[in-house]
């Protein structure tokens, strides 16, 4: 099998591959593919509909008449039966919605030929917690990202600080809610948290943002033949 001319990041939460990914797609020019915003999408809206994660007839159902629109962009577009759910979806409980849903197999292979579909138009950058061993197991250029909880949750923070300046948030909550997110991701059943064997682990803990963006541009420009 061929390379793929993916760069596939893969971290727990929090461990900045969306900020890290949009960063380096715009430095190499690739389409940016932001997996976990497409579980939140579809969690948020089963959610809404009162289907939950252990409703496998439910889950089928809706997703067999589900519309689901996702244009790579700047502002990271996604629409479900018309709704544009871009912003929504950065809220912080939305989160754990997407952890239970990301377990339900036909979420996992509804999107995976979803995201499979637009990487293969052209060179691409996906981040997610399974693109480099079940999305991409042939990606030309695998990354996996990780960082102190303590860390990420202070960056999560941050992020829902920007967002909503207005709100008040528990730092020692979103520290509890990313720990209980790593052992439910590390410990499902389906597609668990696991780097890949020839993944490059990057700790991005003390690291600064354009540091790691330099550092993954560099290897890049290493493998460039697998992507052009």
């Amino acid at each position: 099998m061929g390379k793929s001319k993916v760069i596939a990041i893969d971290g727990p939460s929090g461990s900045g591959k969306s900020t890290i990914a949009n960063n380096v797609a715009e430095s190499l020019h690739l389409t940016y593919l932001d997996t976990g915003a497409m579980f939140r999408a579809i969690a948020l809206t089963l959610d809404s509909r009162l289907i939950s994660s252990v409703d496998t007839t439910g889950i089928e159902q809706s997703l067999a008449k589900m519309k689901f629109e996702y244009q790579p962009s700047d502002s990271v577009l996604i629409q479900i039966d018309g709704k544009d759910l871009t912003e929504e979806i950065r809220q912080h409980h939305v989160s754990t919605l997407a952890s239970q849903f990301s377990q339900v197999p036909q979420i996992r292979e509804f999107l995976k030929l979803k995201q499979r579909e637009i990487a293969s138009e052209k060179a691409s950058i996906l981040e997610g917690r399974d693109i480099g061993t079940v999305i991409f197991p042939n990606a030309a250029l695998k990354i996996f990202l990780t960082a102190r909880p303590e860390v990420r949750a202070k960056r999560r923070l941050e992020e829902l600080k920007t967002r909503s300046p207005n709100e008040n948030y528990d730092l020692q909550k979103i520290l509890a809610d990313i720990v209980k997110r790593d052992q439910s991701d590390q410990n499902r059943s389906v597609a668990p948290l696991v780097k890949a064997d020839d993944a490059i682990e990057i700790d991005t803990s003390e690291m600064t943002i354009s540091e790691i963006v330099d550092q993954i541009v560099g290897l890049f420009n290493q493998n460039k033949k697998d992507f052009y």
